[in-house]
């Protein structure tokens, strides 16, 4: 298996919802969410992410909850097929 193989096969569709603190209302909290592939348990790219919050952001962080997928294969979308199939057919009725 070729190094670009492995390499997306350890990455993981990674979403962190991150809660922090307003900066100008410190009592409040707020929710952000941050996805990427990201590679598990140690996660780099959302340690940088973090890291780069507490250099240039106000909003001081309270927790970081993470989920992660793996990748399921190619796409499919057979459901739109089945919809502009019976769009059809509801269109052809209509010219008769």
């Amino acid at each position: 298996m070729s190094d670009l193989k492995l390499e997306l096969r350890e990455r993981r569709l990674t979403t962190a919802e991150i809660i922090y603190h307003l900066p100008d209302h410190p009592d409040l909290l707020q929710s952000f969410i941050w996805q990427k592939l990201d590679v598990p348990p140690d996660f780099p790219e959302l340690r940088r992410f973090l890291e780069f919050w507490s250099r240039h952001i106000e909003g001081k962080l309270h927790s970081v909850k993470i989920g992660q997928a793996r990748f399921a294969g190619r796409p499919r979308f057979r459901h739109g097929n089945c919809c502009i199939r019976r769009a059809c057919v509801v269109h052809q009725r209509l010219r008769h």
